[in-house]
């Protein structure tokens, strides 16, 4: 979703003031608990969300605490679970933010140490599996990078909605290193390829399958053709191209039958 300029001027303003907090926060190494209040105060100054009503501290879930919630009205939006600003985050924090989310229902986490931010959707199905949307050095990067004003704008107290938050999801999939990796390594791509090299060298002659040999152990770094985030790439194009399979098939015959219609011979009127 769109947010006015009014918004993303905050946003850029407070992530300097920020900036400069979290530096020397960082330099002083201090505790979980004093970082989660610079987290509170982000969340409250650069997202927008009112302090004291909307950001939820030490949210309750199955008996267990996530540091930090943002809730509108009666809508958790997303929970944030934050670790001091001088602690690596881990895998083991990886998990434990998704199993805080998981155990109530929560698409949205925010794994960070005030830092470091790392956005994660998660996915319902068996077993519970999560993307990494967001990972980026608050400390390092520019205030009006597009990733970092992407992620903040679409997690603010104006931008954020369900739907917007989909959509950003599944544009962040489609745009990937390993979906465009799927995608360079397609049928038809590779048909497009080998058309374009026998069209500029015509005495050339080669195989799709070599081309994608080539491109596979050559041209593109082994992880996006080879990993577990690559697996799932290619099997959302692969269930894209079945899907637009489908909807052309649709198509051609809604036409046929429109073709036939026409050259059916018109019923004769009662003078005839």
């Amino acid at each position: 979703m769109a947010v006015s300029k009014k918004v993303t001027d905050r946003i850029t303003a407070q992530i300097k003031r920020y900036q400069t907090i979290l530096a020397d926060a960082k330099n002083r190494d201090i505790s979980e608990s004093d970082t989660v209040v610079i987290i509170a105060d982000i969340l409250a100054d650069v997202f927008g969300y009112k302090k004291y009503v909307e950001i939820t501290t030490e949210f309750a879930i199955r008996g267990t605490y996530v540091d930090l919630a943002a809730k509108v009205g009666d809508d958790v939006r997303f929970l944030v679970e934050a670790k001091a600003i001088g602690v690596h985050l881990k895998e083991a924090h990886v998990k434990q933010a998704i199993d805080y989310g998981a155990n109530h229902g929560m698409e949205w986490i925010v794994l960070t140490n005030g830092a470091s931010w790392r956005v994660y959707k998660i996915h319902f199905r068996q077993p519970i599996d999560k993307s990494l949307v967001f990972d980026f050095d608050l400390l390092q990067a520019n205030a009006r990078s597009p990733q970092v004003l992407e992620c903040f704008e679409n997690l603010s107290r104006e931008g954020f909605t369900k739907s917007s938050m989909t959509a950003l999801f599944q544009a962040k999939q489609i745009t990937s290193k390993f979906s465009l990796a799927a995608v360079l390594v397609s049928e038809p791509m590779l048909a497009a390829l080998r058309r374009e090299i026998r069209r500029h060298f015509p005495g050339i002659r080669i195989e799709e399958d070599a081309l994608k040999l080539i491109l596979e152990q050559e041209v593109l770094k082994r992880e996006v053709v080879d990993s577990d985030e690559a697996r799932q790439a290619l099997d959302i194009l692969k269930r894209a191209l079945k899907s637009a399979a489908r909807a052309k098939s649709k198509e051609d015959g809604k036409a046929a039958t429109a073709a036939s219609d026409e050259r059916l011979p018109s019923a004769p009127t009662p003078d005839e």
